[in-house]
């Protein structure tokens, strides 16, 4: 299990995380719903190691991984596909699907035999550019090659945003799947009430750097959450 307890994060003297808490169990998918700008990515660097906490503990399976580098929290198991994908535009989807081979031992450093299952389209893409696919395609790519590192949490920011709707079943779909294996903690930030409401175990709603809503799916009204999530 994830445990986030009571996070403080600081850019400078601008505070962008404020005494934040939240669980993400293994077998579950916790989603991160706010409006732009709340707080959401921030969690993600902070969980991820790409930012410094100023305060509070980040827990992994029972130990404390605060000060770990992300290479380091990579190798204990957890993957971050950011917002925006980051795919290396002039290596090829094959050369993508490698690099989540930096993390892992010797003797474990080939594809798994599910990625293709769950991503066709990359196995007639192999030789193809990332820099060349769309951005539907580079989504799933950026998936995959986090999945090749075998996580144990997956971490996904904002996984729909600018992807036709085709593909946006097609990655809910995955999410399901993933899920339903048991294996890894899912944590999901988005924007979009509805699709995280058909993959979401617990959802937990930010604004100004804090939780201001959290449960179980079934638990929460939904007009609730939505009035939060408006502009």
């Amino acid at each position: 299990m994830l445990e986030i307890k009571k996070v403080n994060l600081h850019y400078g003297a601008a505070i962008a995380l404020r005494a934040v808490s939240l669980q993400a169990a293994v077998g579950e998918v916790t989603c991160l719903l706010g409006r732009n700008g709340v707080g959401k990515t921030s969690l993600l660097r902070a969980v991820t190691g790409a930012h410094p906490v100023s305060g509070g503990a980040i827990m992994w399976n029972g130990d404390n991984i605060t000060r770990l580098a992300p290479y380091d929290r990579a190798k204990r198991g957890i993957a971050w596909v950011p917002q925006g994908r980051d795919v290396f535009p002039l290596l090829t989807v094959s050369e993508n699907l490698q690099t989540g081979f930096a993390v892992l031992p010797r003797g474990k450093r080939k594809l798994p035999d599910d990625i293709f299952d769950l991503f066709p389209v990359l196995k007639t893409m192999l030789g193809r550019r990332g820099g060349d696919l769309s951005g539907g395609q580079q989504q799933q790519l950026a998936i995959a090659r986090a999945l090749v590192t075998r996580p144990k949490l997956l971490v996904l920011d904002e996984p729909t945003e600018g992807i036709q709707p085709s593909i946006i079943k097609d990655i809910g779909r995955v999410i399901e799947l993933l899920r339903g294996r048991g294996e890894m903690a899912i944590l999901l930030v988005e924007q979009y009430f509805d699709f995280a409401q058909q993959l979401a175990q617990r959802i937990a709603v930010m604004d100004r750097g804090g939780i201001v809503l959290a449960g179980r799916r079934e638990e929460l009204d939904e007009h609730d959450v939505r009035r939060r999530l408006s502009v």
